[in-house]
C-alpha cells in the first residue's frame, strides 16, 4: 500500500477539500470507499502486489476531490494532480490513479466514456464507490443528498427517466429522490466490474428492493 506519510497527507487533503460537503459526500464516505476497495482488492488476490494496492488506496482516497456536484472553485479540479506531483508519485502510478478517478463516474458510463482499460485497480475502486451508493448506507446517502438539494421526496406523477444521457443525468432539473433509485442505484449491481464487488452488491441490492417495497406500501397507506 501507499507509504503511511503519503496516505496521511492524502487524508488531510480529503478533510480540507471536502469540508462543508453534506454527509452524502463527506470524508466518512471516502474512508468507507477506501476500506471497501482494499478489502475487495484482498479478495481479488492483490494483497501481494504493493504497487497495485498503492494505486487502489490513493485512487479511493482522492476519488471525490473536485467532484462537479460540489465544485466551488475551478482550481479544485487540479488538487489531486498537484498532490500526486508534490508527493513524488512516479509517472506510471500517477497516470493510473488519475485515469481511475476520471473514468469511474456513472455519468461517464452513461456516455460510454468509462475507463477504457478496465484494469483490475479501476474496477476495485469503482465497485467500492458504487457499493457505498447502495444498501443501507446508500439509502441514507440518497436521502441526505436529496434533502440537501431540496428535492421532493416522492411524487407518483413524476416518473423515473429512462435511457438517460450524460447531459440529462447531470441536469439539476426537478427530480424526486425516490426516482434516483430507479435511474441509478438499482442499476449498479449489474455494473460491478469485479467478482468480489458483484458478491457484495447482491445483498445490498436486495435490501434496497425490500426498502422500496415497504416505502411504496407506506406511501399508499397499505402498510
Amino acid at each position: 500500500m501507499a507509504s503511511r506519510e503519503t496516505v496521511k497527507r492524502a487524508e488531510q487533503l480529503v478533510e480540507r477539500a471536502m469540508k462543508g460537503n453534506d454527509a452524502s459526500h463527506d470524508s466518512w464516505h471516502v474512508w468507507r470507499v477506501r476500506d471497501l476497495a482494499l478489502s475487495l482488492a484482498r479478495e481479488e488476490g492483490l494483497s501481494s502486489n504493493p504497487h497495485s494496492m498503492e494505486i487502489v488506496e490513493l485512487a479511493a482516497l482522492l476519488h471525490d476531490i473536485g467532484d462537479y456536484k460540489y465544485l466551488r472553485d475551478p482550481s479544485e479540479e487540479k488538487l489531486v494532480e498537484n498532490f500526486l506531483e508534490e508527493e513524488g508519485i512516479d509517472e506510471s502510478k500517477k497516470t493510473k490513479i488519475l485515469s481511475i478517478i476520471k473514468g469511474m463516474g456513472f455519468k461517464d458510463e452513461l456516455a460510454g466514456l468509462g475507463n477504457p482499460e478496465l484494469s483490475l485497480e479501476f474496477g476495485l475502486v469503482q465497485d467500492a464507490d458504487r457499493l457505498d451508493a447502495i444498501g443501507a448506507i446508500g439509502i441514507a446517502r440518497c436521502f441526505t443528498f436529496g434533502g440537501n438539494r431540496n428535492r421532493v421526496l416522492h411524487d407518483p406523477a413524476i416518473k423515473p427517466r429512462s435511457d438517460l444521457s450524460k447531459e440529462q443525468y447531470m441536469k439539476s432539473e426537478e427530480q424526486t429522490t425516490v426516482n434516483h433509485f430507479h435511474e441509478k442505484l438499482l442499476k449498479l449491481k449489474d455494473l460491478m466490474k469485479t467478482k468480489a464487488g458483484q458478491r457484495r452488491a447482491e445483498k445490498r441490492h436486495k435490501f434496497m428492493e425490500e426498502y422500496l417495497k415497504e416505502f411504496y406500501e407506506e406511501w399508499d397507506g397499505r402498510a
